[in-house]
């Protein structure tokens, strides 16, 4: 990585102007606030089985509210802000609020191949022609993933050297449904439900889920020709950033504009019951005191500015690393102008500072649980394996040919990341009680929490932020990324 020594100091004048409201925004909540807002949203969950406590020396914590057996299901947690890798946008179709796999089986794979096809083209300037809508979905993305991390269920990508095209028109018929796989049907998957806006970027698995994003976020995220004019390039200029530096702006983008809504909504509440009662007041003291509850779920994640927190890379002398974090408070700060050119807000003027952004980032930084979601195609071809004869031998005329065109790794799960509020809150341990895992029944980008060991009633809930495997030292030099120094049993008793 090159760094540039020269770089200036950013600076973002919301910082100076809002500093009064951006320190109240950043203010760590009271235990009092803290307790109620956990309470209300296990019990909008209907979620019994755990709870949130604060610890004067170690923040918040998960506790176990009833007995827990090795294997049991401890939680599954529903995502906040969560969003697909811009470059698994290619390989994995899937509902942009919950990301279960929609449409079918055929248009999975045709899909892909007919992506992966056009990558390929572009790659070697080649002339592709025109394409249908669902072309739009390359735009922008970042198709090289070597070096992702394999994650699980075979989430990587073959070369094209290793795949042997189909023959003409093959794949089109399975994008439009004229070519049905054998035994697909025992797959079935949502039919894919358009943005609402007709951006043509996201789709979902139900209406639901279509009017929950768009309510939550996507409104003022949308591309579509609906958008304002003015407002869809300023957004596809963001994203065209985002998608060449770091998707994680994405999410940032998502956290304000949820942030935003959220305040718009409580705000239109509050005015219809002022009118009805009294027409006096404070409007910047009312105005603050509602983004401060409209911020309410976001700041319950534990920020640290992500030029601060963010680990150094390995290809980063340590003396070069006060010009790394500069060029990393940089990158940031050209996002949130971008954004900011956008979807600015003057009611929420604070959040489009550069000090709260960082820390948003930051927050997804320290706190996000990678997001993973396995694939169907994986499922049914190996369902078309296990077949026995002559239907297997029938299939596989249709499927083997397919098959060697996706190539050695058919199957590729969705990949992203997410902030989960519960999850976010359990704690670390080297010799942890609970794991992240995503069982056969698990096909949504829920996290997943699962008891290693059996938990008593009132005993805390903890994960392992790193491979807990790994020797002590390297252990504690990768939980030092997270500001901590841990003091487990297993550490207490391994260290020299």
């Amino acid at each position: 990585m090159t760094l540039i020594h020269s770089m200036e100091e950013p600076i973002c004048p919301i910082d100076s102007t809002c500093q009064t409201q951006i320190s109240a925004l950043l203010s760590p909540s009271s235990t009092l606030h803290l307790q109620e807002y956990y309470h209300t949203l296990l019990s909008a969950r209907h979620c019994s089985s755990i709870t949130v406590k604060q610890d004067a020396n170690f923040g918040k914590g998960v506790f176990a509210a009833m007995d827990f057996s090795d294997g049991d299901l401890v939680l599954r947690d529903q995502i906040l802000v969560g969003s697909q890798h811009s470059f698994n946008k290619i390989d994995c179709f899937v509902c942009s609020f919950c990301f279960r796999f929609i449409g079918s089986i055929e248009l999975q794979i045709g899909r892909r191949l007919y992506l992966q096809g056009l990558r390929d083209s572009e790659s070697h300037g080649c002339d592709v022609g025109s394409s249908s809508g669902l072309s739009k979905n390359i735009h922008g993305m970042d198709s090289s993933s070597d070096d992702e991390d394999e994650g699980t269920r075979q989430c990587g990508s073959s070369s094209s050297k290793d795949k042997i095209p189909l023959p003409e028109g093959v794949v089109e018929s399975l994008m439009n449904g004229q070519l049905n796989l054998p035994f697909s049907k025992e797959f079935s998957l949502p039919p894919a439900v358009p943005c609402l806006g007709g951006c043509g970027e996201a789709y979902y698995c139900s209406t639901s889920c279509a009017e929950a994003d768009w309510e939550s976020s996507h409104s003022l995220l949308c591309t579509g020709e609906r958008s304002d004019p003015a407002r869809r390039e300023a957004l596809l200029k963001f994203n065209k950033h985002a998608n060449e530096t770091n998707d994680i702006f994405m999410l940032a983008a998502k956290a304000i504009s949820y942030t935003v809504l959220r305040y718009r909504k409580l705000k239109a509440n509050f005015l219809e019951g002022k009118m009805k009662y009294d027409t006096s007041g404070d409007s910047n003291y009312y105005n603050l005191s509602l983004l401060l509850e409209a911020w309410r779920p976001i700041s319950m994640g534990h920020k640290r500015r992500w030029w601060d927190c963010v680990a150094l890379p390995d290809d980063i002398d340590s003396s070069d690393e006060d010009s790394f974090r500069m060029q990393i408070k940089e990158l940031a700060f050209k996002s949130l102008q971008l954004l900011k050119a956008a979807i600015f807000d003057k009611e929420c003027e604070p959040l489009f500072s550069l000090d709260i952004y960082g820390h948003i980032i930051g927050m997804f930084e320290q706190n996000n649980l990678d997001l993973v979601v396995a694939s169907p195609v994986e499922d049914y071809f190996l369902c078309i394996d296990d077949l026995k004869n002559p239907d297997k031998e029938e299939a596989e005329k249709i499927t083997q040919p397919i098959l060697d065109a996706l190539g050695e790794d058919y199957s590729v799960c969705c990949q992203g990341t997410a902030f989960f509020p519960l999850q976010s809150c359990m704690n670390h341990s080297c010799c942890p009680n609970a794991k992240a895992f995503k069982r056969d029944e698990d096909r949504d980008g829920q996290a997943t929490i699962i008891a290693v060991r059996s938990i008593r009633k009132g005993e805390e809930i903890t994960i392992s932020y790193v491979d807990e495997d790994l020797p002590f030292e390297v252990r504690q030099a990768s939980l030092a990324d997270y500001g901590f120094r841990c003091r487990c049993p297993k550490c207490i008793e391994e260290e020299p």
